[in-house]
């Protein structure tokens, strides 16, 4: 008997429930009193216990009818999300959300993003894969992501692939305070850099083989991981550039030191773009999502004021 209970019968027993008697269910679902009625005796017979007190002036939901009736809203919320999420798949939004990201992106802003992300769709998956330099091009050209978010190195066909920047992203160079290259008071000469070790982060793909980004030294260790590198700077056996969010704790507590390069004085920085398929470009969730972290920083309040500057003002009636 149970295996016949219907979504029907659920949506009636919580709207008597709420509603407080059966008349005024019948009010809200567009039925007669004695169809209400009807409907929850049957839900009372498959279930096997009484779900009303009918001895007073109004029904009275019984222990079990308080019980049972948790349990149905459950069941009706979960079938309302999964017609929702069913909808919002005929209309565009991809079955899982699949993104490479650069280790140089701001963990705070993709953080808060994912957190957002989440919270607006809860039903999708989320596959991230963090990747250094021409890692991120890689993963959408084999196709386990379809959305990247990459740095500069990160080259691709214009042609093929469609680019919005999204941040700047600041690196400084530092090492450990042991080393012999955190004695300088100046910007330290070229002649003197090459001397140590430089801690250089790469890849595995060849996207960017060739290329390096800020390199300055002859002699150099090669990392395809970010948190190799953070770990080997505090331990004084290099130095190198990390993103400046990433050390700014370091700096303060006096586990990393600043120093300044004589040919890069400023430090650098590296521009972080969202990257994709012209010809696939981002579903409902992809679009979301890039849209999020445009907002996160301004860019896209600021494309949203200049769109707003761009209408043509009504003129004020005389």
């Amino acid at each position: 008997m149970l295996d016949a209970v219907t979504l029907d019968q659920l949506r009636t027993f919580i709207a008597a429930a709420d509603e407080g008697s059966f008349s005024a269910a019948g009010r809200k679902l567009r039925r007669a009193q004695s169809v209400v009625s009807q409907t929850l005796a049957n839900l009372e017979g498959q279930f096997g216990v009484k779900l009303f007190d009918r001895t007073r002036r109004r029904p009275v939901l019984t222990p079990q009818g308080q019980v049972l009736l948790a349990h149905a809203r459950t069941v009706a919320g979960e079938v309302d999300r999964l017609k929702a999420h069913a909808r919002n798949l005929s209309g565009g939004l991809e079955p899982e959300l699949a993104i490479a990201v650069d280790v140089l992106f701001p963990m705070g802003m993709l953080t808060a993003a994912v957190s957002a992300f989440h919270a607006a769709f809860p039903l999708t998956p989320l596959r991230l894969y963090a990747e250094t330099i021409g890692g991120v091009m890689q993963s959408i050209i084999d196709g386990r992501s379809t959305i990247g978010f990459a740095g500069e190195l990160a080259s691709a066909p214009a042609a093929l692939f469609t680019k919005e920047p999204l941040v700047k992203v600041p690196l400084i160079h530092v090492t450990s305070p042991r080393h012999p290259l955190a004695g300088y008071r100046g910007p330290i000469p070229a002649s003197e850099l090459t001397r140590h070790i430089q801690l250089v982060l790469t890849d595995r793909s060849a996207m960017s083989r060739g290329q390096d980004l800020g390199v300055l030294s002859a002699r150099t260790w090669r990392l395809a991981d970010l948190g190799a590198k953070h770990a080997f700077l505090r331990a004084g056996l290099g130095w190198g550039g990390m993103p400046l969010d990433l050390v700014q704790h370091d700096l303060a507590r006096g586990t990393l030191v600043k120093i300044v390069a004589e040919d890069a004085p400023q430090g650098f920085t590296v521009a972080m773009s969202a990257v994709y398929r012209t010809e696939a470009p981002p579903g409902i969730a992809g679009r979301w999502f890039i849209d999020r972290l445009r907002e996160s920083t301004g860019k896209g309040r600021e494309a949203a004021a200049a769109k707003h500057a761009e209408r043509p003002r009504r003129r004020k009636r005389a």
